[in-house]
């Protein structure tokens, strides 16, 4: 950047591992200013040391954090991106089976989530348009969100509202210099898996057995910050990404990839 160009300021929530880690490192190397959010400070402080971005313990399912959150952006400077990353898994059963205390947790932490996200951080991100004549709402959902699969009805069903959510946020933001895109990632090798099972790594690896090449974190990095470095006219509205194994949520390729 020249001397004369404003440094950009991003927010990534879930930053403390996983897509949101790699995000916030893939940021910083392009120069942005970076705050990176999640619930374990630890992690945040330790990412926050290493590459020189600043952090923010919150809870995206408290209205308190998210009221805090929004005071300490306003008190520290406009936003140029924000990256509704936070979200997550609970449980692999069927509808008929799943706990309720599941889904209200999917539910909480990507749909009310990511709504309280917006609502606090739009007028931030407003005022960064402002300032550089263009703002971006970056949020990372899934294709648990466009194509449903057998036991996973409580996340489809969250990760389609987020989806929804998504799509009429546009519509609402049209006219204004705000972009809004969604990253749909498939098969991501991460921390999900674990989470998803409770901590049962014997069954979390078992997702990625056999499986040429997953996605990584810094894949999913690369979209979110190639999207936010376009030209402010070019908007992606929906990037869906999966491994070249994976053809949809259900279908997947375990073993070499070989042609016929």
């Amino acid at each position: 950047m020249t001397g004369t160009e404003t440094t950009r300021r991003a927010l990534v929530t879930g930053a403390s591992s996983g897509i949101g880690e790699a995000t916030v490192r893939l940021f910083r190397e392009h120069g942005w200013e970076v705050l990176a959010v999640a619930r374990r400070e630890d992690r945040l402080r330790a990412l926050a040391e290493e590459t020189g971005a600043t952090w923010f313990r919150a809870d995206v399912t408290s209205d308190d954090d998210m009221a805090a959150l929004r005071a300490h952006v306003e008190a520290t400077g406009p936003l140029h991106a924000l990256v509704n990353n936070a979200g997550g898994a609970f449980g692999l059963d069927s509808v008929e089976e799943g706990s309720i205390d599941d889904w209200q947790r999917m539910f909480d932490v990507n749909v009310l989530g990511t709504k309280r996200a917006v609502s606090s951080l739009l007028p931030s991100l407003r005022r960064g348009a402002q300032e550089t004549g263009s703002g971006d709402i970056i949020t990372v959902t899934s294709i648990a969100g466009h194509v449903a699969y057998e036991n996973g009805g409580g996340y489809n069903a969250a990760k389609f509202a987020e989806h929804a959510l998504v799509a009429a946020l546009r519509l609402e933001l049209n006219g204004e210099p705000l972009r809004v895109i969604e990253i749909a990632p498939g098969m991501v090798k991460t921390d999900f898996s674990l989470i998803r099972f409770d901590g049962d790594r014997a069954r979390a690896d078992a997702v990625y057995d056999g499986v040429e090449a997953p996605l990584t974190a810094a894949d999913i990095a690369e979209s979110i910050v190639h999207a936010a470095l376009l030209p402010p006219h070019v908007n992606l509205d929906l990037v869906t990404i999966k491994p070249v194994a994976q053809a949809a949520p259900h279908k997947l390729t375990r073993g070499p990839l070989s042609t016929r």
